[in-house]
């Protein structure tokens, strides 16, 4: 939703409570997730914090989308000393805030810069342990872009949160493609109200070659048909926006999503085969 961003929730949602009676799960979503079976490929725990506005200082993150596409209510902000990214005792700080001028402005961070350096990986399990903003007109989001966009755009929106709903998150995926012919399809989650503001909890996706499934605290919730233009790397992007058509006049301000780590892991089955 982030490369062509519009109002609304998916076309197709299916709803699912995680602290009521349980329902139908598909199959390939039952067990939960065992990271025995994998090997940890990038880990990003914000000790410190390399970032610069576009990779012009061969920065780990960049401070907007690789393809100048960013999107909101709030203007995503080159790094400043104190603002929008501060680390503390290992957490990333994601800063909203509306300056004197009116204007909101806030943070975004890529492991991509526009010339397609930095980490991107084919297949694998991307999580982010995140605590996110509560009040209205928030939006923030731990998301992945397939590397390759010369004929289409892959997206994985790992989580999406709108801070007016805040009994619920949406997870999903999409194909846009230059003909409007997009593929989408998207879940939607029930939570207790207030709770991911009100604690940490871990958002993650593994992308297999055949099936891929989105988690919340490693606990499966909904798995996928792995599209054919998923056979590429992705990278990983978080951010905290506004809006997505949703007023802002009441949004907190300042707001904060906090960032605990984002980690990222390739199955050893796959890494043994692409060795062999």
């Amino acid at each position: 939703m982030r490369h062509a961003k519009f109002a609304g929730r998916f076309a197709l949602l299916i709803v699912i409570s995680l602290f009521g009676p349980p329902g139908p799960r598909p199959s390939e979503a039952e067990e939960p997730l065992n990271l025995d079976d994998f090997q940890m490929t990038f880990a990003e725990d914000f000790d410190t914090l390399d970032v610069s506005a576009w990779g012009e200082t061969k920065s780990r993150w960049i401070a907007h989308t690789p393809w100048n596409g960013d999107f909101g209510d709030a203007r995503f902000t080159d790094p400043m000393d104190g603002f929008p990214f501060t680390v503390d005792n290992g957490i990333l700080r994601i800063e909203a805030r509306k300056e004197a001028d009116g204007q909101w402005r806030s943070g975004l961070l890529a492991s991509t810069n526009p010339k397609g350096e930095g980490f991107s990986q084919k297949f694998g399990y991307f999580e982010a342990r995140m605590k996110l903003p509560p009040g209205k007109g928030v939006w923030p989001a731990f998301w992945l872009i397939g590397l390759d966009r010369s004929k289409f755009t892959s997206e994985i929106d790992v989580i999406e949160y709108y801070g007016r709903a805040p009994g619920e998150f949406s997870m999903g995926y999409h194909v846009w493609r230059p003909s409007n012919q997009h593929t989408t399809d998207g879940h939607l989650t029930n939570v207790p109200e207030g709770s991911l503001s009100s604690d940490y909890h871990t958002f993650g996706v593994d992308i297999g070659p055949q099936k891929s499934t989105f988690y919340l605290d490693r606990k499966p919730l909904w798995s996928f048909d792995t599209p054919p233009e998923f056979q590429m790397p992705f990278y990983p992007l978080v951010n905290l926006a506004l809006g997505s058509g949703w007023p802002i006049d009441e949004t907190p301000n300042p707001s904060y999503l906090l960032v605990d780590y984002i980690h990222v892991y390739q199955r050893k089955s796959l890494m043994s085969a692409s060795n062999g």
